[in-house]
């Protein structure tokens, strides 16, 4: 029994490192400087056609990510000069990071009316 506690408490923590991390992913949107596009609350962006990404779904967030990071050639890729060019540095982890910090964030998205 003892066992079966310790393989779930394993799993509970891996899950959560797997999450990605608010506060580090606070440091990468600051550090990668997202709010100048996306605007200093992220639900502002500085043109219209730019998305809001507070309160976006953490995994949409990270699968736009990754997108951009392989490009336009690449498999399930996204192109865009601008975005590709912020990408390419970030880890896996700066991505789960940041996907978090965006999702955590109050937004003015509507999910259904």
């Amino acid at each position: 029994m003892k066992r079966i506690f310790a393989v779930a408490a394993v799993l509970l923590s891996f899950n959560a490192i797997a999450g990605g991390n608010v506060e580090a992913g606070k440091a990468a949107a600051e550090k990668y400087n997202c709010a100048s596009c996306h605007g200093k609350d992220y639900n502002t962006p500085i043109d219209p056609s730019y998305p809001k990404l507070a309160g976006q779904h953490q995994d949409y967030l990270e699968q736009s990510l990754i997108a951009y990071k392989r490009g336009g050639d690449g498999a399930n890729g996204r192109g865009n000069a601008i975005m590709g060019a912020q990408a390419k540095p970030l880890s896996r982890q700066d991505i789960q990071n940041i996907a978090a910090y965006l999702h955590s964030l109050p937004g003015s998205l509507v999910l259904r009316k």
